[in-house]
């Protein structure tokens, strides 16, 4: 007769020890999820530690402008620090104050607004036939155009990793 006692004990602490991985929320890091909105298909999953930032890149086509957005990942945000309209030819933008984003997004002109410390947890890119959108998360980079197609819908969703969401995702997984 076999003795099964320490085996099935095996089993059972290694399931309670992945159980409460699944529970644990490390500080200093942040999940970061592209997917199609009605598909549901994901485009990008990856843990960010802390102060990595994430880039958007487009260009606007009612002002023909070149823009960056830049968040910084902070605990399960997306915070967007820095936003830049420039000129196609190079020239420097002025810089903004970051009170004024919200009027020059809509006003148009180059600027440059540093320090806006706005957070998201959650974005909803729609895509048009122009603008070449591309996001930068880590060493990966997406072009949302080509992820969603003309008139889809790219959800960037920001939350806090569970410890073995970061070690399956090995800090970055695209």
């Amino acid at each position: 007769m076999r003795r099964r006692g320490p085996f099935a004990a095996g089993i059972a602490a290694s399931l309670l020890a992945l159980g409460l991985l699944s529970r644990v929320v490390p500080p200093g890091y942040t999940r970061v999820d592209l997917a199609v909105d009605a598909r549901g298909g994901k485009i990008l999953s990856a843990a960010l530690s802390d102060g990595e930032r994430v880039t958007l890149t487009w260009r606007n086509s009612q002002f023909g402008l070149r823009v960056k957005e830049v968040f910084v990942a902070r605990g399960g945000v997306l915070v967007q620090d820095r936003v830049t309209f420039s000129q196609p030819d190079g020239t420097p933008p002025p810089r903004v104050s970051p009170r004024d984003v919200d009027d020059l997004y809509h006003t148009g002109g180059a600027f440059d607004a540093r320090g806006l410390s706005r957070p998201f947890r959650r974005i909803v890119y729609r895509i048009g036939e122009i603008g070449d959108p591309k996001l930068r998360v880590g060493n990966e980079t997406v072009s949302l155009k080509k992820a969603a197609g003309f008139g889809g819908r790219v959800i960037l969703t920001a939350t806090r990793p569970a410890l073995h969401e970061i070690l399956r995702l090995g800090l970055i997984d695209g």
